[in-house]
């Protein structure tokens, strides 16, 4: 177990936060098809997230955005799922936490990395309102590597809103009636 720190420092090293969380996978998580519906694995992500988060901020936290869920592999029935967090960037009063979701099937002593993911996140305080959150301090390259990744998502992200703001206000319909030829719709218009 890291040893505790002083939670009113200016930062707070990265293992100070760092979460694990496992659960048993039961029956009624299952779908229709036998395997874990990926809206309880998203559940625990955003569990696990908050629980992070929120020992970091030292205040409450919600959910602002989930970076790229891919589900790499399907989870069954009986296997223990486990959800390894910790903070890998702050900015002034968010957060971004990357979650790594491996389940084992005990019995036969398998485990298998199923996803990977970021969620952002945002303090907030008794009002309410968005708090600043101290500072994140790195101490291995691993952790570096991490929070440069993340300053890095977070400017492709901030492009690619950009980008999609202006493809929408762009709307042509002739543009998009040549774009669409060849593709799976119909296009009949009511209006």
């Amino acid at each position: 177990m890291p040893p505790l720190i002083d939670s009113t420092l200016p930062h707070k090293p990265v293992h100070f936060s760092s979460t694990t969380i496992t659960e048993l996978m039961i029956p009624s998580y299952a779908n229709f098809g036998g395997k874990i519906h990926g809206g309880i694995l998203l559940s625990l992500m955003d569990k696990v997230a908050y629980v992070c988060a929120a020992k970091h901020a030292g205040n409450y936290c919600v959910t602002a955005s989930i970076d790229t869920v891919n589900f790499l592999q399907p989870v069954e029935v009986g296997e223990l799922v486990s959800l390894m967090a910790s903070v890998n960037y702050v900015g002034k009063t968010s957060l971004v936490v990357g979650i790594r979701v491996i389940s084992e099937n005990v019995k036969a002593n398998v485990v298998k990395h199923t996803n990977t993911s970021y969620f952002t996140m945002v303090a907030k305080d008794e009002n309410n309102q968005p708090v600043e959150v101290p500072a994140l301090l790195l101490e291995t390259h691993e952790q570096v590597r991490r929070f440069e990744e993340a300053r890095r998502r977070k400017l492709e992200k901030q492009m690619h809103q950009a980008q999609a703001k202006s493809i929408k206000a762009g709307f042509d319909l002739e543009y998009c009636r040549k774009n669409l030829d060849g593709e799976r719709c119909v296009i009949s218009l009511k209006d």
